[in-house]
């Protein structure tokens, strides 16, 4: 636009575009530059990669789940004096029912299956302990 054909009290138009910066050659000498207004494709010696549609999966529950002894990690976390049992039968439990959601059997298999060997665990280790207290507090007791 010329500056003389500018209504009154208008801003000039910014100064035009130089291609020349100092201290940068104009292109990169290692890339190639493609031709033509419009180039598609890739550049000699790269090569094309293409790409599958991604594929969506979807789990149907379990028929027959596997128990997930969830009353009982609580139960075993509540009651028993070894709580950190409890509480990973409870991870184990919740692992099992989100496998049982997902139709992985053999997963929840190995999850039910840790989640019962961890709660009769903390039953276990429970019972002793108060075993223990209990003929603790009769022989101490009666010297």
């Amino acid at each position: 636009m010329d500056p003389s054909n500018q209504p009154p009290g208008a801003t000039p138009p910014p100064p035009a575009y130089q291609n020349k910066h100092a201290g940068y050659s104009p292109s990169f000498p290692s890339q190639p530059v493609p031709q033509g207004s419009y180039a598609q494709g890739p550049y000699p010696g790269q090569t094309v990669v293409a790409m599958q549609p991604a594929v969506n999966l979807t789990f149907t529950p379990l028929a027959n789940p596997e128990p997930d002894y969830l009353c009982y990690s609580i139960f075993t976390m509540m009651c028993c004096c070894c709580s950190f049992l409890g509480i990973g039968a409870m991870v184990f439990s919740s692992f099992t029912r989100n496998a049982n959601y997902s139709g992985q059997r053999a997963l929840a298999e190995k999850n039910s299956k840790m989640a019962r060997i961890l709660n009769h665990l903390a039953v276990a280790v429970g019972i002793t302990i108060f075993v223990l207290l209990i003929i603790s507090e009769f022989v101490l007791t009666e010297k």
